[in-house]
């Protein structure tokens, strides 16, 4: 699940991204409105956080145009206002969640997975394939039954080729889905990834490279 972190704060910016990469989220961060418009043009994210009083365009202005651009991204709007009347005209702006600072981190990550539900088309929380199961709830994984030791980025690739459902998946899809926008498009970090995941899901191999295309399940 990808997130877009709109936060003029630089230090409150960085707690709310490493709070969302320690739940599996891939998170990029803006300080401004219009870099955050800038993100959302050429990146498909699934939640939007958005701290409405922003520098640049202003949070509700950003509101109005994600809005007007029917994506499938949720809005979560972020403000230091707590009066009523604030919060409803957030939420009739089209925000789908308000929260006012200050607030519990585990709020934040609880309302962010609410919200990354309701932008994709849902998949089972628990995934099955070839022996292997995935439960993205709990996340655990298993093999017949023994369980996998996997590092976030090996399961969040691992989730990626189980919902593909036996279809390819490219290495920049991965790339798109599993990083974050700093990744460089020419590293190797998925075929790094992909042979240690091999490695541990053992013999039988599961995972086949298809040539010129990427990797399936």
């Amino acid at each position: 699940m990808r997130v877009l972190v709109a936060e003029d704060d630089p230090m409150m910016a960085e707690m709310i991204t490493r709070w969302l990469a320690r739940h599996g989220f891939v998170v990029d961060t803006v300080h401004d409105g219009d870099a955050a418009l800038f993100s959302m043009e050429v990146v498909d994210y699934n939640v939007l956080l958005l701290d409405r009083d922003l520098p640049g365009t202003h949070g509700d202005e950003v509101v109005a145009r994600v809005v007007a651009a029917r994506t499938r991204t949720r809005i979560l709007m972020l403000t230091a206002a707590s009066a009523m009347e604030d919060l409803v005209e957030g939420l009739n702006l089209g925000a789908d969640d308000y929260l006012t600072k200050p607030f519990e981190y585990p709020e934040l990550i609880a309302r962010v997975k609410a919200l990354s539900r309701r932008s994709t088309v849902m998949t089972a929380p628990v995934l099955h394939r070839s022996g292997i199961t995935l439960d993205t709830v709990r996340h655990t994984a298993t093999r017949d039954g023994q369980p996998l030791r996997l590092t976030p980025k090996e399961f969040a690739v691992l989730r990626v080729l189980l919902a593909a459902d036996g279809a390819p998946v490219s290495t920049e899809e991965l790339l798109q889905r599993v990083w974050d926008e700093h990744a460089d498009p020419f590293t190797t970090a998925v075929q790094v990834t992909m042979s240690m995941l091999r490695a541990k899901l053992g013999d039988p191999p599961l995972i086949t490279t298809v040539r010129g295309i990427g990797y399936r399940l």
